[in-house]
């Protein structure tokens, strides 16, 4: 994961992105990576999976 913290208090889940950071452009190019799980990732101690994607146009 780029960018991304998961935290799990009973039932409540809290993703975490700090939007000051890049990780560049997207393969299209058209927008600036700020944020990604990466594709679908198991939250922790859960079963449950999250996909996420944070981006900025150009």
């Amino acid at each position: 994961m780029k960018n991304v913290e998961m935290t799990v208090v009973g039932t409540t889940l809290t993703i975490t992105v700090d939007l000051s950071k890049e990780f560049g452009p997207s393969a299209s190019g058209k927008t600036t990576i700020i944020a990604s799980t990466e594709g679908n990732v198991t939250i922790p101690n859960r079963e449950e999976k999250v996909g996420l994607n944070v981006y900025r146009k150009k």
